[in-house]
């Protein structure tokens, strides 16, 4: 007598409650993520095998390019608005709210004082072809104000529990990372963290 074969059912999954997971998920992360602002200046970081981190928060960075101009940022938009406020009401400048949320958006600058309200005012796709000459560092007092100073002090009188990195370029000349040096060290500032490139450390090798 023959066996009789029992017919298989094709199984099938509803994904229906899967893709609604999925969906919600993703819409969380668009909505939450924030877009990090693209950077005055692009620096090329000498590599190190340090593996101390950089403070994600509460950080002041101060960047030199290959060619010696000097940028500045500090993280947080209430922190940048207050440090604009701070800057304003000492040089006898008035910046508009517009002014302001334009100037919180930007992680990082690097022009006159004097120039940075019309700077502001300018429609983005312009903004982007703006080449921004760099902070005014000069400490001989023969050249321009030493604009670097403002920025530090009143950053920090904006958000005194503020870090302090130091971003140079791998081409960057000495000179102008002394600058730097002597206009933190004017304000008593002598602790800072430096950002460099990741290298793979050689074997053996063990942090202290």
């Amino acid at each position: 007598m023959p066996k009789v074969k029992v017919k298989r059912a094709s199984s099938s999954v509803d994904m229906t409650a899967m893709c609604d997971v999925a969906f919600l998920l993703l819409t969380f992360f668009i909505l939450t993520a924030q877009f990090r602002s693209q950077d005055a200046a692009a620096i090329e970081t000498p590599s190190s095998i340090s593996s101390i981190k950089v403070p994600d928060t509460d950080i002041m960075t101060i960047a030199l390019d290959k060619e010696g101009k000097i940028y500045f940022g500090v993280d947080g938009q209430p922190t940048r608005i207050a440090m604009l406020e701070n800057v304003a009401a000492a040089k006898g400048i008035t910046f508009n709210d517009k002014e302001k949320k334009e100037f919180a958006l930007m992680s990082n600058f690097g022009m006159p004082i004097a120039q940075l309200k019309s700077y502001l005012n300018l429609p983005k796709e312009q903004q982007a072809k703006v080449k921004q000459p760099g902070i005014p560092t000069d400490t001989t007092g023969a050249g321009p104000t030493n604009e670097l100073k403002d920025w530090v002090y009143n950053s920090r009188k904006a958000n005194n529990d503020l870090r302090i990195a130091l971003k140079g370029d791998n081409l960057a000349k000495f000179t102008n990372f002394k600058n730097v040096l002597s206009t933190l060290q004017a304000q008593n500032i002598n602790k800072f963290n430096l950002i460099t490139g990741t290298e793979a450390p050689p074997a053996g090798w063990k942090a202290d």
